[in-house]
């Protein structure tokens, strides 16, 4: 075989054997188990039978839920800065993928003088009769290129690593979409408990101050004594003190929700105005089976996923512990004369100058450090298994929470609806009791305060529903299939492309960017 075909061979060989060597382990889900049924769904109020709602706000048939719901999801900052963090996971990914090819490339020329000593070792001595110029300029133009052959994978693992990062992102994205759409029914229904307790409020004023009257005129009359005067207004004036406290929770509720649509504190009337009850939860909701929380929990999908990008960085750290390759070369031209430029003469076929060859570095003497540093991303990506580990399990148990919550709330919101009728009932009697006579007015003021205290207790109960379902389909994972187009808002978008060249990445919604037909070989495509 002819000497020049054997360098050829030596220096394909690398990059051949490059194609299908990769240090480090291949990453494989983790097994998590889920137990077949739920504890708490054997009841009527909900059933496994039904799948998990996506939209599950909508079965609330609250109008105004609805239009903020839609807002804040258009709207919301965090939710935006979600989106941006998907655009950077992108663009690192671009710059794992370039560093699989030839990682410097450079053209660069010059024009320069230089003066040699004339009392250097290897310049002429006087007299010089050897016609050597011992000042020149210099004239050079030129490409070149460093190419480190991806022999062990490093590379190839490291955008690995960036592409479960990516797909973490936009997992990250979607939980950010759940549990913004769950905080914004949360905070609409404590306003409207809060508004229902304003007017139950308001309504025991006006009965009070009757009551207070009464007493005042069976005093005057010498009917009964001032201490039921004073009984009277003391009861009226607690619960006047109240008034504030419930406008103040309101006003920081509608401050809430605006904080959660991305504007400063407004009032929303506009959309408020449109209902104005406590949203009435579904006799029967659909939670489907705890296997499916597995792929509906957004952030069971980002614990996988930054797991299988920290197993990639164990073959990005092994890798340094072999010899790397190398190829460079150069081509350009390269000229001297006595001080006038010619690109002519700089560009002549005798002023061609290239240069070619294969190199290899191995770092033998690192004192431990490429080691440790194998171990340390070891150790890593033991902790990110164990994190999504702990992640099934938070899971799981906070789906039962949600279920008991929403159920058990059902049940004590049936019974203060009856306690509360009861003790509405009881404070009209007692008032009919003592306008004639019958009774002494702590009566009365013990059925006044057991009614406002029970018609409290309801609207609180009736609450309470509605947020444990707001709970239950946050811990089911319900909420972020619908993703808002684009992920980040075309005004963002805009003000980032008058800034810098993104080419298409701003125009890519995030369900796109894990297409499994997109994959190549060796890629980690996301389970979804």
């Amino acid at each position: 075989m002819p000497p020049r075909a054997r360098i050829l061979l030596l220096l394909l060989a690398p990059l051949v054997l490059g194609g299908c060597m990769k240090v480090g382990p291949d990453f494989r889900k983790p097994e998590a188990s889920a137990p077949p049924a739920w504890m708490e769904a054997e009841r009527k109020t909900a059933t496994a039978d039904l799948p998990v709602a996506d939209d599950w706000w909508k079965l609330l048939s609250d109008p105004a839920l609805d239009e903020l719901t839609t807002m804040a999801r258009a709207r919301n900052i965090p939710l935006h800065i979600a989106g941006v963090r998907i655009l950077q996971a992108r663009a690192q990914l671009g710059v794992s993928v370039g560093r699989l090819f030839p990682q410097t490339q450079q053209a660069q020329g010059g024009y320069s003088f230089t003066e040699a000593s004339q009392r250097a070792p290897t310049s002429p001595q006087p007299p010089n009769d050897s016609g050597v110029q011992l000042g020149f300029w210099q004239n050079n133009a030129g490409f070149s290129a460093a190419w480190e052959l991806d022999f062990w994978g490093k590379y190839r693992r490291a955008v690995e690593s960036a592409e479960a990062t990516l797909a973490a992102s936009v997992a990250d994205y979607d939980n950010a979409l759940a549990s913004l759409t769950a905080d914004v029914a949360s905070t609409y229904v404590l306003l409207r408990v809060s508004e229902e307790q304003l007017r139950i409020a308001r309504e025991n004023v006006v009965l009070q101050t009757e009551a207070l009257d009464i007493a005042d005129v069976r005093f005057r009359l010498g009917a009964t004594s001032e201490r039921d005067v004073m009984q009277a207004k003391t009861l009226l004036e607690s619960t006047l003190a109240t008034i504030p406290v419930l406008e103040k929770n309101i006003q920081k509720g509608r401050h809430a929700l605006s904080a959660l649509l991305g504007m400063p504190p407004s009032d929303l009337a506009a959309v408020l105005n449109k209902t104005s009850s406590i949203p009435r939860a579904p006799d029967q909701v659909g939670v489907g089976i705890p296997a499916e929380l597995l792929r509906r929990r957004p952030d069971i999908r980002a614990a996988e996923f930054r797991a299988a990008a920290q197993c990639a960085s164990i073959g990005v750290a092994k890798a340094d512990l072999f010899p790397s390759f190398s190829l460079t070369g150069n081509v350009g031209w390269l000229s001297s004369n006595m001080g006038v430029f010619s690109l002519a003469e700089l560009l002549a076929p005798q002023s061609f100058t290239a240069g070619f060859g294969p190199s290899f570095t191995w770092n033998l003497f690192n004192y431990g450090r490429i080691v440790n540093n194998v171990r340390l991303q070891d150790a890593k990506f033991q902790e990110a298994l164990l994190l999504y580990s702990n992640a099934v399990i938070t899971a799981l148990k906070e789906a039962e929470d949600g279920l008991s919550e929403f159920q058990q709330s059902r049940v004590k919101a049936g019974r203060l609806a009856l306690a509360a009728e009861a003790a509405k009932r009881g404070a009209e009697l007692a008032f009919l009791q003592y306008r004639e006579g019958k009774t002494d007015f702590t009566t009365v003021i013990v059925a006044q305060q057991d009614q406002l205290t029970q018609q409290n207790a309801w609207a609180q109960a009736r609450g309470e529903i509605v947020l444990g379902l707001t709970g239950l389909y946050r811990a089911l994972g319900g909420g972020w299939q619908e993703r808002p187009e684009p992920a980040v808002p075309k005004d963002i978008q805009d003000e980032m492309k008058r800034r810098t060249w993104w080419g298409s990445l701003l125009g890519e919604s995030p369900a796109k960017q894990d297409d499994p037909a997109k994959a190549g070989p060796g890629r980690y495509v996301p389970d979804f």
